[in-house]
């Protein structure tokens, strides 16, 4: 059975696309431009970041966020940036019964902000607090650790392939691949989403999906080659 449920942060309950426009702002780039090498630049596998360096190659994240800060400008998300489907799934899931968590890559700020939202959460955990950022295996054993210590029964949701369900299988849990934001649409691993107990579209489908595999209904068997649901 399932019995904890964690969600990676951006592109699967947050929306990161408003971010992204004030960062294009910021560097003086028009959004769409920013957006286009942004594409690529997952296209290629790169890191996120190096989007930043195409326009300026001496960029550093750190020192640009404090710059932002210290210029009324700060890096942010708040109610608006979360996808519409997010606070109905988690609690959908916390009334199931479920222990659920949200963890995933984020700088400092993100942590107080995501509390501060008030969603049916029992943790929140980032990188920057826990020291240790995805796809490090090291991560994925704190979301153990935190989600009961079993596993086996505990399933990561998230967008990427690579960051988020490729290495939670390696610790042993269960994923769930959400084809959304730019990782879900461009960054395309057929053999790691098949290997996923759940690919869905929406958040809204997540709840239903649960609740059938722990009463031991199995969803359908997707055919080997059928593009991500």
């Amino acid at each position: 059975m399932i019995k904890a449920i964690f969600f990676d942060v951006g592109g699967t309950i947050v929306d990161e696309s408003r971010e992204f426009q004030t960062w294009a702002d910021w560097l003086g780039v028009p959004r769409h431009t920013l957006s286009a090498v942004f594409g690529a630049v997952i296209a290629r596998g790169q890191s996120w970041d190096e989007t930043f360096r195409v326009f300026r190659p001496d960029f550093d994240i750190e020192a640009e966020r404090a710059l932002r800060a210290a210029a009324g400008q700060p890096e942010s998300f708040g109610e608006e940036d979360l996808y519409p489907d997010a606070r109905a799934c988690l609690t959908s899931l916390h009334d199931q019964g479920l222990f659920v968590g949200l963890a995933g890559n984020q700088p400092a700020h993100a942590e107080p902000t995501l509390r501060g939202l008030d969603l049916a959460v029992d943790v929140i955990g980032t990188s920057e607090g826990w020291g240790v950022a995805k796809p490090a295996p090291g991560f994925f054993e704190r979301v153990v650790r935190e989600g009961g210590g079993d596993a086996s029964s505990i399933l990561y949701v998230g967008d990427r392939p690579d960051n988020d369900v490729r290495p939670a299988m390696a610790a042993g849990m269960k994923t769930c691949l959400i084809r959304r934001g730019p990782w879900g649409h461009i960054l395309d691993l057929p053999a790691i989403a098949e290997q996923s107990l759940f690919r869905i579209d929406s958040l809204d489908e997540l709840p239903s999906l649960v609740a059938k595999h722990n009463a031991g209904v199995r969803p359908p068997v997707v055919p080997s080659g059928t593009p991500p649901r």
